[in-house]
Order: structure tokens, then C-alpha cells, then sequence
């Protein structure tokens, strides 16, 4: 399948990992039954075993998550580049799920403005079955393909739509990747099935082919877990991308509290090499705002002049660094660099750098 995205290249499609479980009977419709629902051989006689048994079935079932995940990392680098290129241009990220599928992606995109600082709008998560779905189970709206598609509308040809159901088949999700598609947006599938039917209304299919769960048709086991995997991936690798990390540093953060305040002080004395006091007195001198304040301790630059540059950058440390030293942008950051009393000095080098917000019952949107 290829992207439908009018006047532009199109992406290559991204290969799917060979799946790891066993062919299953087939279901009413012809099709096999999706490893998610079939019975677990591992954990027979689940309920005679002592608390330890039990937990210790879950854990040794858990070891499939970690491989299941890894198998599917190269397609998931692809859908983080075209996600990136596309948000780069003014796109979203939406994601589209019914139940535990819905909460993750929901999870997902409102830790994004604690931890990145990303505009509101730009990585947004829906449920079937609204807000109220994500503490309470509402009956049947994962069956309205009709929901999924109003939802999936509302997106254009530099969005990407990202679709979870861990059996492949939730109607909410094939109506929402469905109109996602017919607009333009490129679209994903994230499941736990190789033969996932919804698979054929998105360009990609990312199996995570965690097999039967320990309590079959659990899915907020294995399942749930490789899915939470993959999206913090996705979402990380995403930020790194658009420059909301400096090295290995959360220089987006924003520090709505004591706790947070406190990080940011240490993450300026480990990225600029200062001592406590001048930490404090330089992220004074930046309003508070610690990109500034990196961005200040490597080149010298007025804090207005440091926070226009990193506006005119899209927030990345590392392009306003580069910039403001007429150094490239590439390369990994210095920080054992000699500076001056009071956090200034040199370097040739950088590194780079929502709110959750309602767009619409059941959706939460960094």
C-alpha cells in the first residue's frame, strides 16, 4: 500500500516483520483468529497456581513484549521520519483507539507538554466513546465505524494517522484510518495480529506479535504493554527529531512545579557545566527558561538574541547554538568546554532541541 498524499513523493511502504505465531483457525469471516484471542498454552491451569505462579506466568510472558517490539523497529524509524517531515510542515500526529488502545494513545500525546513543551494541537489522541471512555467503559462505541470516520475527517494531507487495536478489527479505528486516508493523511496501523482485517484501509501495518495473552482475549496484558512501548518510542524519538532534546537532556521540560524547577537547575548545570549558583543566576537572567539559558552559556548572545534565535529554530538548541556561532549544527554536543566565570564560554558545537487540550469529545491533544 502507498501513501495517497497528493503533490508529494510518496513514501516507501514500510515491510512488516514475518509474523512469529502459529497459523490459527479460521474465524466466521473466513479470516484467522487474531493471536490475541486464541488460548495460551503457557499459562493452562492458571487458576491453581499460588500467587507467585501466577505472577511469575505474567512475568515469563512478558519477555515476548520486549521481542515483539524490537522486530518492528524499523518500521517504526520510517513512520518517526515521515512523521517528523510532515509535522515539520505544519502537520499532526492523531492517534485512534477504543479501550485500553484508546487510553494509551490519549497517555501518549498529553505527557507531551510536561516533558517537551509541544505546542498544543500538534500530537492529539482519540477514544471511541469520548472522554468518559477513559475511566469508564462505554458499551459499543468501539463498534461505530461512523464515530471513526467523523474523527478521521478532520484530518489533511500532512497529517499522519495512527491507528491501535491490538485484534486489528475495531470499526472506530478502520473509519477513522479510512477517512484519514481519503483526505491525504498517511496512515498506520499498530496491532497485534499479522492478519489484521483494518490493516487494508492504512499505507502501513506495524505488527507487534506478542502471540496469545496469559488470560486469553486480555489484551490490556502483552498486548497493551508492546503497544505502550511502541508509542513511547514513536513520541520520543519524534521530539528528538524536532529538536526538543539537547544530547540527552530534557531541555523542553516545563517546570510547573518544585520538582520540575529543581531539574531544570541540575539539567543546566550538567548541560553548560555550572555550579549551583550560577545556574540559578543565569536561568534568572533567561526568565526562567533553560533553552535560553543553554543557549546563552555556549555562545555569549544576549538572552533576547538566544530566545529569538531558538524561536526562529523551532525551539531546537542545537540549530540556534549553530547559528549563533556560524558552527554546523551536526555533530554531538561539547560540554567539557572551558567557560568563563558566570556560565559563558565557547563551543563549537550544540544539541537540539503540549498542553493537553481538547479538540473534541475523546480527544486529548499535546
Amino acid at each position: 500500500m502507498t501513501s495517497s498524499q497528493p503533490g508529494s513523493a510518496q513514501p516507501a511502504p514500510i515491510p512488516s516483520p514475518e509474523s512469529t505465531t502459529s497459523t490459527a483457525e479460521p474465524t466466521s469471516t473466513g479470516r484467522p483468529l487474531s493471536p490475541t484471542e486464541q488460548r495460551n498454552p503457557a499459562s493452562s491451569g492458571l487458576d491453581d497456581l499460588d500467587t507467585l505462579g501466577v505472577l511469575q506466568v505474567l512475568n515469563a510472558e512478558d519477555h515476548a513484549v520486549i521481542d515483539a517490539v524490537a522486530a518492528a523497529l524499523p518500521q517504526l524509524a520510517r513512520l518517526v521520519d515521515i512523521a517528523a517531515e510532515r509535522m515539520r510542515r505544519g502537520g499532526r500526529v492523531h492517534y485512534f483507539g477504543a479501550g485500553t488502545s484508546g487510553r494509551l494513545g490519549v497517555l501518549d500525546a498529553s505527557e507531551l507538554l510536561p516533558t517537551f513543551n509541544l505546542e498544543p494541537g500538534r500530537v492529539i489522541g482519540h477514544i471511541a466513546g469520548g472522554q468518559a471512555a477513559l475511566v469508564n467503559a462505554v458499551e459499543n462505541a468501539e463498534d461505530s465505524g461512523a464515530d471513526g470516520s467523523a474523527a478521521g475527517a478532520e484530518l489533511g494531507p500532512d497529517d499522519v494517522a495512527i491507528g491501535i487495536a491490538a485484534s486489528g478489527s475495531t470499526p472506530y479505528v478502520g473509519g477513522a484510518l479510512d477517512a484519514a486516508r481519503a483526505n491525504g493523511a498517511h496512515t498506520v496501523l499498530i496491532s497485534n495480529n499479522p492478519h489484521a482485517p483494518v490493516a487494508e484501509k492504512a499505507d502501513d501495518h506495524i505488527v507487534l506479535d506478542t502471540g496469545p495473552e496469559v488470560i486469553t482475549g486480555s489484551t490490556r496484558l502483552k498486548a497493551g504493554t508492546a503497544q505502550k512501548l511502541t508509542l513511547n518510542g514513536f513520541s520520543t524519538a519524534l521530539m528528538v527529531a524536532l529538536g526538543r532534546t539537547w544530547d540527552n537532556l530534557m531541555v523542553s521540560v516545563v517546570a510547573t512545579n518544585a520538582k520540575l524547577r529543581e531539574r531544570t537547575v541540575r539539567i543546566l548545570r550538567e548541560a553548560a557545566d555550572l555550579d549551583d549558583a550560577d545556574a540559578r543566576d543565569l536561568l534568572e537572567r533567561c526568565d526562567g527558561d533553560l533553552k535560553t539559558a543553554i543557549v546563552v552559556s555556549f555562545t555569549e548572545a544576549a538572552p533576547a538574541l538566544a530566545a529569538s534565535t531558538l524561536e526562529s529554530h523551532d525551539g531546537s538548541v542545537r540549530a540556534a547554538i549553530a547559528e549563533l556561532t556560524g558552527t554546523s549544527a551536526s555533530g554531538n554536543s561539547d560540554r567539557s568546554a572551558a567557560r568563563a566565570p558566570g556560565g559563558t564560554g565557547g563551543s563549537d558545537d550544540g544539541g537540539p532541541g503540549g498542553s493537553t487540550g481538547s479538540d473534541g469529545p475523546g480527544t486529548v491533544g499535546a
